[in-house]
């Protein structure tokens, strides 16, 4: 599932870290492509069983896109801050990046539905509700736009991670300047 990319160095293939990652971090973008434009979204997601899962209205532009072209692509970032270095072209940011790409499919089976969406309240509002969601409410809800929500998983057909890390000793600071690097 993993592919080469251009920086070996940079190539992380620890799948645990790469599972933590995916699993902790925030917020991931959506890549589409509408015709011929690219479309891409950012959102909130959780990983689970090995894949991507998002959800929101049952209708609109990324709906519409993924009923004609389910090929997607998410990826998903987070910097831990700027690497100084006295030679220009060597100062760098830290950070690890996951772009997962595959095909997107609607999510049609309630139990998984309300699974994802538990998993969802549990990534972004730990301990917040005091039972755990019931079927009857992922299935009944409607926003406010009088939309049905929406799960969509995206299984992995490629991933690819890379990072970065900060060494500490290297890391900008305001106030930092080359001649305390020399």
């Amino acid at each position: 599932m993993s592919m080469v990319i251009r920086q070996a160095g940079r190539t992380c293939t620890d799948e645990r870290k790469i599972e933590a990652f995916l699993s902790k971090t925030k917020t991931g973008f959506l890549g589409l492509i509408d015709n011929e434009t690219p479309y891409v979204l950012p959102l909130n997601y959780v990983w689970s069983n090995g894949s991507i899962y998002i959800h929101g209205a049952a209708e609109g532009r990324k709906i519409d896109i993924l009923r004609n072209q389910p090929n997607a692509c998410f990826t998903v970032s987070e910097e831990y801050g700027t690497i100084a270095d006295p030679i220009p072209a060597m100062t760098d940011t830290a950070f690890m990046s996951v772009i997962v790409s595959g095909t997107a499919e609607f999510i049609t089976d309630l139990d998984e539905a309300t699974s994802v969406m538990q998993a969802m309240l549990n990534k972004y509002v730990p301990g917040y509700y005091n039972a755990p969601l019931s079927k009857s409410h992922v299935d009944r809800y409607r926003s406010s736009l009088g939309s049905k929500t929406l799960v969509i998983k995206i299984t992995p057909e490629k991933l690819t991670a890379k990072e970065h890390p900060l060494d500490e000793s290297m890391k900008y600071y305001p106030g930092r300047n080359v001649q305390s690097d020399l």
